[in-house]
């Protein structure tokens, strides 16, 4: 009996061991607490003179952003929104000059975990080399369906410049119908159609954020915003050779038009065109040109080309019209007809001129359509989407190279021409 308690004892002994060493082993692996994103805002905090086109950017590793917030100094929310590429927060409107603002971005990794970071910086003093621009686009108006959105420059935008340029213009449509932007090869106008006519009835939105954008070494002017709609459709067709205009109203033609052409020393442009200005009455003053010198009041006129160029009613070339050309560049109707006219059309219809002795200059006015589709896509500063590059559509002709500008119109004797046109 002794014995075996004895054994028992060493049993239980043994055993103790055991657990102590159970007890001492190693922890059991416990999954790895995962790392919060990093995020790095631009403009850096403590950044100085930042121009107030500025756009709120972030590098984030580890996660995506799920709040951009921008405040200014008294606390209040700048407005604003994600670009839909996800690349930057840009402002609903041009920054104010030299006031601090305060940048704010959330970010968050795929395991749930967020990181927040924050960045001051103060924006620069409104700088003293500005480029103006213009917006030929009014809030409640009604253009025509090939009304291209046209955007001006003072001074010239260069080729390095204008892909930054054009990240700044915005153009939505209801219906949707994308379109590309096009530079003149000067750079000082850039349009933005869709490679058909819009739609009737379709509203645009326009967004032109350029103030304080550095363009070369000066900068924007302003930001615009403007919203408009598309009128019925109107085309018109003026054809040399038999010295008529065709009024087409929603694809039906509406009227035929005796006109009076350029004469050969000062032709008309051939071309397409849009009208780009209406005036019951104007003045066409050309004292200022170098071989200029009359001065003449005109009814109903209807701007073509930046060179001078018009529809509008001349009393005195009325016996001309439908047979030969006398103006010194316009397109001369009687004053019944100009006056039905103004009545019919809108800025931005499309106005097409065959068979005369020159072809339109790009760029003499709003000339987005005076080349085929192919060759308009061809003078975007971005990168242009496949789907755009070849729309199922008949293309307009091409323009030729351009020609000279127009000899400034002379009146041999105004008291014989007194209207010069």
């Amino acid at each position: 009996m002794k014995g075996r308690r004895t054994g028992l004892c060493l049993v239980i002994t043994a055993a103790a061991p055991l657990v102590l060493v159970g007890c001492t082993g190693k922890p059991e692996n416990k999954e790895a607490v995962p790392p919060a994103p990093t995020v790095a805002i631009t403009p850096a905090t403590d950044s100085r003179n930042v121009p107030v086109s500025a756009e709120i950017g972030a590098t984030v590793t580890g996660g995506k952003i799920t709040e951009v917030t921008l405040t200014d100094a008294a606390g209040a929310k700048v407005g604003g929104a994600m670009r839909a590429d996800g690349s930057t927060w840009l402002p609903d409107a041009a920054l104010k000059h030299k006031q601090s603002y305060t940048a704010r971005v959330t970010a968050v990794s795929d395991k749930g975990r967020t990181t927040t970071q924050t960045a001051s910086f103060t924006t620069m003093s409104k700088p003293a080399k500005q480029n103006e621009t213009t917006l030929y686009f009014t809030t409640g108006r009604t253009y025509g369906v090939a009304m291209p959105v046209t955007i001006s420059f003072e001074h010239a935008v260069s080729k390095e410049t204008r892909a930054a340029v054009q990240r700044r213009l915005f153009v939505t449509t209801d219906p949707p119908q994308p379109g590309v932007w096009h530079w003149d090869e000067d750079g000082k106008q850039v349009y933005y159609r869709a490679a058909e006519f819009w739609q009737p009835g379709t509203k645009i939105n326009v967004r032109a954020a350029l103030g304080g954008l550095p363009i070369g070494d000066r900068y924007g002017d302003t930001d615009h915003g403007e919203s408009a709609k598309i009128g019925n459709k109107v085309t018109v067709e003026i054809d040399n050779a038999t010295k008529q205009m065709s009024v087409f109203k929603d694809g039906k033609l509406a009227r035929k038009i005796p006109v009076s052409m350029g004469k050969s020393s000062t032709p008309t442009s051939s071309g397409k065109m849009v009208i780009m200005e209406k005036f019951d009455r104007t003045t066409f003053d050309t004292r200022g040109d170098p071989n200029g010198g009359y001065v003449v009041d005109v009814d109903d006129a209807q701007r073509l080309t930046w060179g001078g160029e018009f529809i509008h009613s001349a009393p005195w070339s009325v016996g001309d019209q439908g047979y030969r050309n006398v103006s010194h560049g316009c397109t001369n109707v009687s004053p019944a007809n100009a006056n039905w006219l103004m009545q019919v059309t809108h800025v931005g219809d499309l106005v097409t001129i065959r068979g005369t002795e020159v072809k339109l200059d790009r760029g003499n006015g709003w000339t987005a359509w005076d080349m085929s589709w192919a060759e308009y896509v061809k003078g975007s500063a971005l990168p242009v989407p496949e789907e755009l590059k070849s729309p199922a559509q008949p293309a307009p002709p091409a323009a030729a190279t351009p020609t000279p500008a127009l000899p400034t119109p002379v009146a041999a004797d105004p008291a014989a021409n007194p209207d010069g046109e």
